[in-house]
């Protein structure tokens, strides 16, 4: 059954047309991937599925009681207090109910409420554990963990975060909050390769749908069950994962193309029979074959985006060692560094993915060996010819006030002409190379760094984090030209599948310490998987004794407070035995003063009769509950 339909929606900005004729549907438990172009008006459509926006035609229709939660790009999360306070209120409901339980105990000790506390303790107590009264702060703990957050940024105010931080942050809370439609833009941007890895196998038992737009393509391979393609303002929808999509993509083009040459020869050849016979005397049938054809439908030719035409051209012969790391420490603190390497040797032709979680020290590794901050201790050695290009992270060596054009120029020898070839090979057109850099998007920046690579004539590349803000096709040419590259790769990334395709060996920093991986990523993955499980076991141990010692805490606690009973019930019972002894002297003495009637020590020995009586039976109660 489908929680979410839409047909025929448009949306459109002014003049601009992003989308039209867009119909789609969204079944329980449906784990749907959301790709195109950069543009294409991805964004657009989850904010219209989102009701963050309305359609400029067409309709959603949404189930009853629908929760939709949404994860933009960049999140604006905010709150008073830690982090962990921050996901405590998803919980507030479970917190209530906990405080509830708690004034129940209270109430089961006072005889007068016991019965009907006792009676209520039972059903709060079973839908509290239902609810998962017990699990809540375990599965805060998990989530948080498993998407980089160590203990010290759980305990932190969130006006502390960062803008990353924050991102993941607010993923964290929409997961504990289990919406029955969760819309992801971009999720794994903010997350290292622990973090995708977690995310994945946390959705793939997520109850609710998920509609999730990402680049990543080993991520979508893991997750997603179906894939919507937005292109050219329509929706094409496929079953599978991001491979099947792709088989299946290149079959519908093929085979649509095919379609569309046989209708345009059919054409042409009708077109030329009408022309030779429209006079003659074959003028009937010429106009017959005329009115079938303007009846006929046409099929429309595929429209293809143009790719990125990158070339990182011939690299020159370097000497076999390109670079090598000995008894490094980099960082910027001499007594704490980020990372410390031992031998590392890059080899002429060798390909190396540098890993390591978010903050480990990989672009401070990557700076050391450019010389842009110098080393700590130990050497950096560049090998013989070697000319090394930068791909830098977040294109931080661009400059934002210069055009397009003014980069290009100013990097090389070229005129006017043949620099605006070179940026029609990266997709700038027209007036779109005088743009300012600071003006483009994420993925527009990306195109001008890779053009400037391309220009370098580098024979030792250095890209770090070069898929980001690259859409699917534009990744796919940047693996081939790599792929066809020459020269020496060291590449920082978290695209799992650019380093199957492409590395040959990995590096990676954990803590903070390098480690060489010479089988690759699959020998490196397990090494992980293995470390994991071992921390794993180390909580459940932590986790174990922990309780171990509560319980016996708890025992302990149980024999004291047991022994102090008894010491009081001892007492009670001295005291009722005095108290008896006192109330059988009284009786004695009250016979006494009676027969001698002594009226005013009669009344005095009443009294104190009446409260030595009370305090008995106030103490026989007491004694007969504890038994």
């Amino acid at each position: 059954m489908s929680i979410l339909t839409a047909h025929n929606l448009a949306k459109s900005y002014g003049p601009q047309d992003i989308f039209d004729g867009v119909s789609l549907e969204i079944p329980h438990g449906a784990k749907v991937a959301l790709i195109g172009p950069n543009g294409s008006g991805k964004t657009t459509l989850l904010h219209l599925l989102a009701g963050l926006d309305e359609p400029s035609a067409g309709a959603i229709h949404r189930a009853k009681d629908l929760q939709i939660a949404y994860l933009p790009q960049q999140a604006d999360f905010s709150g008073d207090g830690t982090l962990r306070e921050a996901m405590l209120k998803v919980f507030a409901d479970l917190q209530a109910r906990a405080a509830e339980l708690r004034r129940l105990e209270i109430a089961m000790a006072d005889p007068s409420t016991c019965d009907e506390a006792l009676q209520r303790y039972g059903r709060a107590l079973e839908a509290f554990e239902l609810a998962g009264g017990y699990t809540y702060e375990q599965r805060i703990e998990q989530v948080l963990s498993g998407l980089g957050f160590d203990e010290e940024d759980i305990e932190r105010p969130v006006a502390q975060l960062s803008g990353g931080q924050k991102t993941r942050a607010l993923l964290a809370r929409l997961l504990l909050e289990e919406p029955d439609l969760l819309l992801m833009d971009e999720p794994t941007n903010h997350l290292d390769l622990a973090g995708i890895e977690w995310l994945e196998g946390y959705l793939k038992t997520w109850e609710g749908a998920v509609v999730v737009v990402a680049h990543d393509r080993a991520f979508l391979d893991a997750v997603v069950e179906r894939v919507w393609e937005l292109e050219w303002g329509r929706l094409e929808q496929y079953r599978g994962d991001y491979t099947a999509y792709a088989v299946q993509r290149t079959e519908r083009v093929t085979r649509q193309q095919a379609e569309y040459k046989r209708q345009q020869d059919h054409i042409a050849r009708t077109e030329d029979f009408i022309r030779r016979n429209i006079a003659g005397q074959r003028s009937r049938s010429a106009k017959e074959r005329r009115k079938r054809l303007e009846r006929l439908e046409r099929i429309e030719q595929i429209q293809e985006y143009q790719p990125l035409n990158l070339a990182l051209g011939d690299a020159a012969r370097s000497g076999d060692l390109v670079l090598g790391l000995y008894d490094l420490a980099a960082g910027y603190d001499a007594a704490a560094p980020l990372l410390t390497a031992q031998e590392f040797e890059l080899r002429r032709g060798q390909r190396v993915a540098l890993l390591g979680p978010n903050g480990s020290g990989k672009t401070t590794l990557v700076r050391t060996v450019l010389r842009e901050i110098p080393s700590l201790e130990g050497d950096v050695r560049i090998g013989a010819n070697v000319h090394p290009g930068y791909f830098a992270q977040g294109h931080a060596d661009l400059d934002i006030e210069k055009t397009v054009i003014e980069t290009v120029l100013d990097a090389s020898d070229m005129g006017i002409s043949q620099a605006r070839d070179l940026l029609g090979r990266y997709r700038f057109s027209g007036d779109n190379v005088f743009k300012r850099v600071g003006d483009l998007s994420g993925g527009e920046q990306s195109r001008v760094a890779l053009a400037l690579l391309a220009l370098r004539g580098a024979n030792l590349l250095i890209l770090d984090e070069p898929t980001n803000h690259l859409d699917i096709l534009s990744q796919e040419v940047l693996q081939e030209a790599l792929a066809e590259f020459s020269g020496t790769l060291l590449i920082v990334t978290h695209d799992r599948y650019l380093i199957r395709k492409l590395a040959t060996r990995v590096w990676a920093i954990e803590d903070k310490v390098l480690w060489e991986f010479k089988q690759g990523y699959e020998e490196y993955h397990k090494w992980q998987e293995q470390r994991r499980q071992e921390k794993r076991e180390r909580r459940e141990e932590a986790r174990g004794k922990t309780e171990r010692e509560r319980a016996r805490e708890a025992r302990k606690a149980e024999r004291r407070e047991a022994a102090r009973e008894a010491r009081r019930q001892d007492e009670r019972e001295q005291t009722i035995q005095q108290l008896e002894s006192r109330l059988a002297q009284l009786g004695i003495d009250l016979a006494v003063a009676s027969e001698q009637q002594a009226v005013e020590q009669v009344r005095q020995l009443g009294a104190e009769y009446a409260g030595v009586e009370e305090k008995l039976n106030t103490l026989l109660a007491d004694w007969a509950d504890v038994t």
